[in-house]
Protein backbone atom coordinates (compact mmCIF):
# COMPACT_ATOMS: atom_id res chain seq x y z
CA UNK A 1 0.00 0.00 0.00
CA UNK A 2 2.73 2.50 -0.68
CA UNK A 3 1.10 3.74 -3.75
CA UNK A 4 2.70 1.65 -6.61
CA UNK A 5 -0.45 0.96 -8.29
CA UNK A 6 -1.92 4.65 -7.50
CA UNK A 7 0.90 6.11 -9.55
CA UNK A 8 0.38 3.58 -12.57
CA UNK A 9 -2.84 5.15 -13.02
CA UNK A 10 -1.75 8.18 -13.43
CA UNK A 11 -0.28 7.41 -16.83
CA UNK A 12 -2.59 7.78 -19.82
CA UNK A 13 -5.44 5.75 -20.38
CA UNK A 14 -3.89 2.71 -18.56
CA UNK A 15 -4.76 -0.92 -19.50
CA UNK A 16 -3.69 -2.86 -16.04
CA UNK A 17 -2.20 -6.61 -16.38
CA UNK A 18 -3.38 -7.70 -13.28
CA UNK A 19 -1.96 -10.73 -11.04
CA UNK A 20 -2.42 -9.95 -7.27
CA UNK A 21 -6.42 -9.85 -7.46
CA UNK A 22 -6.65 -5.97 -6.27
CA UNK A 23 -8.23 -4.74 -10.02
CA UNK A 24 -11.32 -4.00 -8.02
CA UNK A 25 -9.56 -1.17 -5.93
CA UNK A 26 -8.35 -0.07 -9.34
CA UNK A 27 -11.17 1.97 -12.16
CA UNK A 28 -8.97 1.64 -14.47
CA UNK A 29 -9.18 -1.46 -17.43
CA UNK A 30 -7.79 -4.19 -15.96
CA UNK A 31 -7.73 -8.02 -17.78
CA UNK A 32 -7.04 -10.82 -14.86
CA UNK A 33 -3.89 -12.67 -15.61
CA UNK A 34 -4.02 -16.47 -14.58
CA UNK A 35 -3.26 -20.20 -15.27
CA UNK A 36 -6.66 -22.14 -15.90
CA UNK A 37 -6.55 -25.76 -15.10
CA UNK A 38 -9.65 -28.75 -15.25
CA UNK A 39 -11.38 -30.84 -12.83
CA UNK A 40 -7.92 -33.31 -14.07
CA UNK A 41 -5.72 -30.91 -13.06
CA UNK A 42 -4.75 -30.01 -16.37
CA UNK A 43 -3.41 -26.72 -18.21
CA UNK A 44 -6.76 -25.43 -20.14
CA UNK A 45 -5.69 -21.85 -20.20
CA UNK A 46 -1.71 -20.90 -20.41
CA UNK A 47 -1.30 -17.66 -19.03
CA UNK A 48 1.52 -17.67 -21.40
CA UNK A 49 -1.04 -17.49 -24.31
CA UNK A 50 -3.09 -15.54 -22.71
CA UNK A 51 0.06 -12.67 -23.05
CA UNK A 52 0.30 -13.45 -26.56
CA UNK A 53 -3.12 -13.13 -27.27
CA UNK A 54 -3.22 -10.12 -25.55
CA UNK A 55 0.53 -8.47 -27.37
CA UNK A 56 -1.82 -9.24 -30.89
CA UNK A 57 -4.34 -7.57 -29.75
CA UNK A 58 -2.71 -4.58 -28.60
CA UNK A 59 -0.87 -4.89 -32.19
CA UNK A 60 -3.60 -4.93 -34.40
CA UNK A 61 -6.86 -3.60 -32.93
CA UNK A 62 -5.66 -1.66 -29.68
CA UNK A 63 -9.34 0.33 -28.55
CA UNK A 64 -6.96 3.14 -27.36
CA UNK A 65 -4.84 2.19 -24.68
CA UNK A 66 -1.77 4.32 -24.66
CA UNK A 67 -0.24 2.67 -20.92
CA UNK A 68 -0.19 -0.94 -20.20
CA UNK A 69 0.71 -1.76 -16.40
CA UNK A 70 1.95 -4.99 -15.34
CA UNK A 71 0.99 -5.55 -11.71
CA UNK A 72 2.61 -7.17 -10.08
CA UNK A 73 6.00 -8.57 -12.94
CA UNK A 74 7.01 -10.53 -9.39
CA UNK A 75 3.74 -12.57 -9.94
CA UNK A 76 3.91 -12.89 -13.46
CA UNK A 77 6.98 -14.94 -13.58
CA UNK A 78 5.78 -17.05 -10.65
CA UNK A 79 2.88 -17.82 -12.99
CA UNK A 80 4.94 -18.32 -16.34
CA UNK A 81 6.95 -20.99 -14.69
CA UNK A 82 3.89 -23.03 -13.18
CA UNK A 83 2.53 -22.76 -16.69
CA UNK A 84 5.57 -24.37 -17.71
CA UNK A 85 5.82 -27.38 -15.15
CA UNK A 86 1.59 -28.01 -15.78
CA UNK A 87 2.46 -28.19 -19.54
CA UNK A 88 5.45 -30.99 -19.04
CA UNK A 89 3.50 -32.16 -15.63
CA UNK A 90 6.52 -31.43 -13.10
CA UNK A 91 6.63 -29.78 -9.77
CA UNK A 92 9.59 -27.11 -10.88
CA UNK A 93 11.35 -25.83 -13.98
CA UNK A 94 14.62 -28.09 -12.66
CA UNK A 95 12.41 -31.42 -12.87
CA UNK A 96 12.68 -30.67 -16.65
CA UNK A 97 15.21 -32.86 -18.29
CA UNK A 98 18.50 -30.85 -19.93
CA UNK A 99 17.50 -27.26 -18.71
CA UNK A 100 14.83 -26.81 -21.14
CA UNK A 101 12.36 -25.94 -18.50
CA UNK A 102 14.94 -22.57 -17.38
CA UNK A 103 15.29 -21.96 -21.08
CA UNK A 104 11.59 -21.96 -21.74
CA UNK A 105 11.13 -19.72 -18.92
CA UNK A 106 14.12 -17.04 -19.81
CA UNK A 107 12.48 -17.35 -23.77
CA UNK A 108 8.91 -16.24 -22.61
CA UNK A 109 10.15 -13.48 -20.37
CA UNK A 110 12.51 -11.93 -21.90
CA UNK A 111 10.12 -12.44 -25.11
CA UNK A 112 7.40 -10.68 -23.51
CA UNK A 113 9.51 -7.58 -22.43
CA UNK A 114 10.59 -6.77 -25.82
CA UNK A 115 7.07 -7.32 -27.37
CA UNK A 116 6.05 -4.58 -25.13
CA UNK A 117 8.87 -2.57 -25.43
CA UNK A 118 7.88 -2.52 -29.42
CA UNK A 119 4.79 -1.48 -28.36
CA UNK A 120 3.79 2.68 -29.18
CA UNK A 121 2.90 2.86 -25.68
CA UNK A 122 3.98 3.52 -22.26
CA UNK A 123 4.76 0.41 -20.28
CA UNK A 124 5.08 0.33 -16.15
CA UNK A 125 6.04 -2.53 -14.25
CA UNK A 126 5.01 -2.65 -10.44
CA UNK A 127 7.43 -4.95 -8.69
CA UNK A 128 7.44 -5.51 -4.98
CA UNK A 129 10.55 -5.18 -2.31
CA UNK A 130 11.49 -7.25 0.46
CA UNK A 131 13.64 -7.00 3.49
CA UNK A 132 16.81 -8.46 4.35
CA UNK A 133 19.26 -8.77 7.41
CA UNK A 134 19.03 -7.56 10.54
CA UNK A 135 19.37 -3.85 9.43
CA UNK A 136 16.21 -5.09 7.36
CA UNK A 137 17.72 -3.74 3.90
CA UNK A 138 15.03 -3.15 1.07
CA UNK A 139 15.49 -5.08 -2.10
CA UNK A 140 14.30 -5.70 -4.87
CA UNK A 141 11.61 -9.20 -4.55
CA UNK A 142 12.00 -10.52 -7.96
CA UNK A 143 14.57 -12.29 -8.09
CA UNK A 144 18.05 -10.47 -9.80
CA UNK A 145 18.55 -12.43 -12.83
CA UNK A 146 14.92 -11.45 -14.11
CA UNK A 147 15.16 -8.05 -12.66
CA UNK A 148 17.69 -7.69 -14.85
CA UNK A 149 15.51 -8.87 -17.65
CA UNK A 150 12.85 -5.89 -16.50
CA UNK A 151 15.24 -3.28 -15.73
CA UNK A 152 17.36 -3.48 -18.64
CA UNK A 153 14.11 -2.45 -20.68
CA UNK A 154 12.89 0.04 -18.51
CA UNK A 155 14.09 4.25 -18.47
CA UNK A 156 13.72 4.24 -14.33
CA UNK A 157 12.95 2.55 -10.99
CA UNK A 158 11.01 4.86 -8.98
CA UNK A 159 10.68 3.98 -5.39
CA UNK A 160 7.47 4.59 -3.84
CA UNK A 161 6.74 4.92 0.16
CA UNK A 162 4.26 5.87 2.70
CA UNK A 163 5.23 7.64 5.81
CA UNK A 164 2.23 8.57 7.65
CA UNK A 165 -0.18 10.46 5.75
CA UNK A 166 2.47 10.94 2.85
CA UNK A 167 3.44 9.21 -0.24
CA UNK A 168 7.57 9.68 -1.42
CA UNK A 169 8.47 8.90 -4.99
CA UNK A 170 11.88 8.81 -5.84
CA UNK A 171 14.49 7.50 -8.94
CA UNK A 172 16.46 4.78 -7.58
CA UNK A 173 18.08 3.69 -11.12
CA UNK A 174 18.49 5.14 -14.39
CA UNK A 175 18.97 3.57 -17.66
CA UNK A 176 18.03 7.08 -19.57
CA UNK A 177 18.54 10.72 -18.22
CA UNK A 178 15.42 12.44 -19.02
CA UNK A 179 16.06 16.81 -19.43
CA UNK A 180 12.37 18.35 -18.82
CA UNK A 181 12.03 20.67 -21.45
CA UNK A 182 12.62 17.80 -23.90
CA UNK A 183 9.20 15.80 -22.83
CA UNK A 184 6.17 16.67 -24.75
CA UNK A 185 3.42 15.01 -23.42
CA UNK A 186 1.87 17.05 -20.61
CA UNK A 187 0.33 13.82 -18.87
CA UNK A 188 3.64 12.41 -18.80
CA UNK A 189 4.94 15.20 -17.30
CA UNK A 190 2.81 16.26 -14.92
CA UNK A 191 3.37 12.61 -12.88
CA UNK A 192 7.28 12.67 -13.35
CA UNK A 193 7.34 16.06 -11.63
CA UNK A 194 5.94 14.68 -8.56
CA UNK A 195 9.56 11.79 -8.72
CA UNK A 196 11.91 13.03 -6.86
CA UNK A 197 15.49 12.80 -8.78
CA UNK A 198 13.89 12.30 -12.06
CA UNK A 199 15.50 15.58 -13.84
CA UNK A 200 18.71 15.22 -11.79
CA UNK A 201 21.90 15.66 -13.87
CA UNK A 202 24.25 12.17 -14.16
CA UNK A 203 27.19 12.17 -12.36
CA UNK A 204 30.30 11.49 -13.84
CA UNK A 205 32.11 9.00 -12.25
CA UNK A 206 36.07 10.96 -11.63
CA UNK A 207 38.61 8.78 -13.93
CA UNK A 208 40.54 7.89 -10.75
CA UNK A 209 37.27 6.67 -9.34
CA UNK A 210 36.62 4.38 -12.53
CA UNK A 211 40.07 2.71 -12.74
CA UNK A 212 39.66 1.89 -8.89
CA UNK A 213 36.19 0.08 -9.64
CA UNK A 214 37.87 -1.69 -12.82
CA UNK A 215 41.05 -2.62 -10.56
CA UNK A 216 38.40 -4.18 -8.07
CA UNK A 217 36.42 -5.97 -10.38
CA UNK A 218 39.24 -7.50 -11.70
CA UNK A 219 41.02 -8.63 -8.49
CA UNK A 220 37.39 -10.37 -7.61
CA UNK A 221 37.83 -12.31 -10.71
CA UNK A 222 41.18 -13.69 -9.71
CA UNK A 223 40.39 -14.50 -6.57
CA UNK A 224 37.80 -16.28 -7.94
CA UNK A 225 39.43 -18.08 -10.31
CA UNK A 226 42.30 -18.58 -7.87
CA UNK A 227 39.66 -20.49 -5.40
CA UNK A 228 38.15 -22.68 -8.40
Amino acid sequence: MSGKSYLAERFPVPLFLNTDGNSEMIPAQDIQLSNVRDAQGKLKRSVINQLDEIILELKTRNPGYKTIVIDVIDDLTVMIEQAICYENDVQNLADIPYGKGYSAFNSVLQSFVVELKSLPLNVVYISRVTTVGESDIEVPSLKTKYYNIVNGNCDLVIQTKRRGKNYIRRVTDRRTHYVREEIDDKDILRILDNVVGVFDKPVKTPIKEQKKIVDKIETEKEVKVGKE
